[in-house]
């Protein structure tokens, strides 16, 4: 299976969203800090005039060694924020906070 790399990204900013929800009203939160994703990218680039490049997430598995000479390992760390304010998965406002 073959993903861009922006429906990874989006799917994860949901996940983390539906966390957060869920965790509204419980006794125990967390904060959340950098989030350390491995990815195994492959690049195409488009043959058209804007010669686009677009970053594509393979699925590992079986098919992972066919393709092994055309992809390449990359490692993001995303520090998700709400607003200007660091993201937590619940929890009630601190006195500092609006």
């Amino acid at each position: 299976m073959v993903l861009e790399l922006a429906a990874v990204v989006r799917e994860l900013r949901r996940e983390l969203d539906r966390a957060s929800r869920a965790a509204e009203g419980e006794q125990i939160q967390f904060g959340l800090g950098p989030i350390e994703l491995e990815v195994t990218l492959m690049v195409t680039e488009e043959a058209s005039a804007t010669g686009r490049i677009k970053f594509w997430v393979v699925e590992a598995g079986a098919d992972g060694k066919a393709i092994e000479a055309k992809t390449h390992r990359v490692n993001l760390t995303l520090q998700p924020t709400r607003g200007n304010r660091p993201f937590e998965i619940g929890g009630m406002a601190r006195e500092d906070e609006d």
